[in-house]
């Protein structure tokens, strides 16, 4: 575990940090695989009323993980049931792990990924997640922690069409 690291529940009030996360990761990691003005016009003030109302919604059916140090919320994870057609009930998702660009390579997003595996197993048999299809750093990261592509591709657009998401699906075996 990184030291000084706390991984929990995330509430209401954690929205502002991970809003600032999530569009901070997103703008360094998708930089040269999404449009410039599209990662360029990323609000936190928009991400932070998202994270707001989804933390504050009793309904949820996803688990949303705060990863933080003393001073600040550095990262976040997404995890739950499957939301894809073909899964069955006992498919979890790993949707999403973000972390601030200053804590990539130290250990954070592995603390984050065993902790989410450890929750999934408890209720399914197996996970998947999908990965932009050109996001090496990310599939790597995958990889190297026993995810295997399961051939399922899907393309996703965003901002009334003018990005478009190839997404590769990777699954994993939870469990013994």
């Amino acid at each position: 575990m990184v030291p000084e690291l706390a991984i929990r529940p995330a509430t209401p009030e954690d929205a502002p940090g991970i809003a600032a996360v999530h569009v901070g990761s997103w703008q360094a990691a998708y930089a040269g695989l999404l449009p410039d003005e599209f990662l360029s016009g990323l609000s936190i003030e928009t991400r932070e009323q998202f994270w707001a109302s989804n933390l504050a919604d009793t309904s949820r059916r996803h688990t949303v993980l705060a990863a933080s140090t003393a001073e600040s919320i550095t990262g976040f994870a997404v995890f739950g049931p499957s939301r894809d057609d073909d899964a069955t009930p006992q498919t979890g998702e790993l949707s999403s792990i973000y972390l601030l660009p200053s804590e990539w390579g130290q250990g954070m997003g592995r603390a984050l990924h065993e902790e989410c595996v450890r929750a999934l197993s408890t209720q399914f048999e197996t996970a998947t997640l999908w990965v932009l299809s050109t996001n090496t750093r990310a599939r790597t990261f995958y990889e190297r922690a026993g995810w295997v592509m399961d051939g399922k591709t899907k393309v996703e657009t965003m901002s009334e069409g003018a990005v478009t998401l190839e997404e590769v699906r990777y699954r994993l075996l939870l469990g013994d």
